[in-house]
């Protein structure tokens, strides 16, 4: 057994100050003045001790990419991650060539779980290729289908979630029957969709966005489109990528106002990701990362080079909120959102032991999984 001391225990709805954590691969007791004679101790120093984040929506790190459809670079990704603070994710896919989607899908259908891996794989997160090529992005248009739900429907073990335009799906087949007969959470994005299509969207089972604002009509007054139909429903969840850049720092209180747990803090990072400013790769396309903006030849916004505590830092630094409430955007509402909240997403008895200490900056001190200790800063505790 296994015990973390004098730790801020960010929990679901609070912060239990001078607490005590007890667990082996799973949490055991929360509490103060716990007895933890016999267990191994670690003293959180008065740091934050947090659930481990949950990355959604990420394509690569340190070089590497889902899409490469390569085994060890997906491991290698899980392993970096956690440095990060990230306990679990979803490996996400793009616009390419069909097969080499189904081979990233059978890589990860191999990993899901696996002990090779850092941060835990729950599944693949498919964005494309079924996407509108008016609002594709970054994504390369010459690989774009028409949703497919039989290679979703087949590939159900794989996947956890999965984003098209419901405007290319006829009659919104594809999202019924993948809403109806899975438990893969389907999203709106890469799309021209009005407010009236949006919202028939979500009645027939789109219960998510990818990463909201970014690729999809602006909010009009007039005609509010995926935004406003998706601000209005609170059965939807919704990503964002909170670097400052893909949008304005002004829009994360309103969003936390109207959006509450169902707002997502995501990354969508790409293999530039802890790398130094250059020239990479996404899709096959070259993208130019400088800073913190990543861009196509044509200036299109390609991905993010941001990490999730990085999310975490710059939500709870702009919105002063307390830090349950942002926590809970990079744990708790992720795993909801991929029907994972029953096993992970925050500090409770029963649940899995996966588990963060980060200072006030959210710099992270040591990332536990499933109780065992994946990383430790050579510099803290």
């Amino acid at each position: 057994m296994r015990a973390i001391i004098n730790g801020k225990i960010v929990l679901e709805n609070s912060v239990l100050e001078n607490g005590c954590i007890i667990f082996d691969d799973k949490i055991q007791q929360i509490g103060t003045d716990l007895k933890v004679d016999g267990c191994d101790v670690i003293d959180a120093k008065n740091n934050f001790v947090m659930p481990g984040f949950i990355d959604i929506h990420i394509h690569g790190y340190k070089g590497f990419d889902v899409s490469d459809a390569d085994e060890n670079g997906i491991i290698e990704i899980s392993k970096q991650i956690a440095k990060n603070g990230v306990t679990s994710w979803c490996p996400t896919t793009m616009t390419v060539e069909k097969s080499v989607i189904q081979k990233s899908l059978d890589i990860i259908k191999r990993l899901i779980n696996s002990d090779k891996t850092g941060a835990k794989i729950l599944g693949a997160n498919v964005e494309g290729p079924f996407i509108n090529p008016i609002k594709k992005g970054a994504q390369s248009e010459k690989y774009i289908l028409k949703p497919d739900k039989n290679f979703i429907l087949k590939n159900n073990d794989a996947i956890k979630l999965v984003t098209l335009a419901p405007e290319m799906d006829e009659n919104f087949e594809f999202i019924k029957e993948v809403s109806q007969k899975t438990g893969i959470t389907v999203s709106i994005g890469h799309t021209t969709a009005d407010y009236k299509t949006a919202s028939a969207a979500i009645k027939c089972g789109a219960r998510h966005i990818t990463h909201l604002f970014n690729a999809m009509p602006p909010l009009n007054h007039r005609e509010t489109g995926v935004v406003g139909a998706a601000l209005e429903n609170d059965s939807v969840t919704c990503e964002i990528i909170a670097d400052t850049f893909h949008i304005s720092p002004s829009l994360f209180i309103p969003l936390h106002r109207i959006k509450g747990d169902n707002l997502i803090l995501i990354t969508d990072c790409m293999r530039a990701g802890g790398m130094e400013d250059g020239e990479y790769t996404l899709g096959g396309q070259s993208v130019t990362v400088k800073g913190i903006e990543c861009r196509l030849s044509d200036g299109t916004i390609a991905g993010s080079i941001l990490t999730l505590n990085k999310a975490v830092k710059n939500f709870y630094k702009i919105t002063k909120l307390p830090i349950y409430e942002v926590v809970k955007k990079a744990s708790l509402s992720p795993a909801k959102a991929v029907g994972e909240d029953k096993l992970r997403g925050s500090l409770a008895v029963g649940k899995a032991a996966d588990i963060v200490v980060a200072d006030e900056k959210i710099d992270i001190k040591r990332t536990i999984i499933s109780g065992n200790d994946i990383y430790e800063k050579t510099q803290g505790i």
